[in-house]
């Protein structure tokens, strides 16, 4: 048996499902999506009950903090840099201008401290 829009058996005198679910979903609270910026990422939206490390996770997913994050690596990736040259050009090699990597740069120094203490041992 067909049953007519006007007998279709949907609660509240609603004629089709998605008025229906647009009801229920006011009746309910339910939350729309979350909105997107231009970039296509979501927006942070506060959300009542997150833990710690969720508002942690959502904070480091905006743009803003991974540019400002990038950043600081990039001033400490230089600083690590310098202080290897530093050190570098404090070890005598042969020829001196030879390029040497950096795990190379350490063991040419802890080889050299251990020299400089047995020459004030002696």
């Amino acid at each position: 048996m067909m049953l007519s829009p006007d007998q279709s058996g949907l609660p509240w005198g609603q004629r089709d499902t998605e008025s229906l679910l647009d009801t229920f979903n006011v009746q309910c609270g339910s939350m729309p999506a979350e909105p997107e910026d231009g970039e296509g990422k979501a927006r942070s939206v506060h959300v009542p009950g997150l833990s710690r490390e969720e508002k942690r996770r959502r904070r480091r997913a905006t743009a803003k903090y991974r540019s400002a994050h990038a950043t600081r690596e990039r001033v400490r990736v230089v600083a690590f840099n310098v202080a290897f040259a530093e050190l570098r050009k404090l070890l005598p090699t042969l020829p001196p201008d030879k390029k040497l990597s950096k795990i190379e740069i350490l063991r040419l120094a802890i080889c050299y401290i251990s020299y400089l203490n047995h020459v004030l041992d002696v």
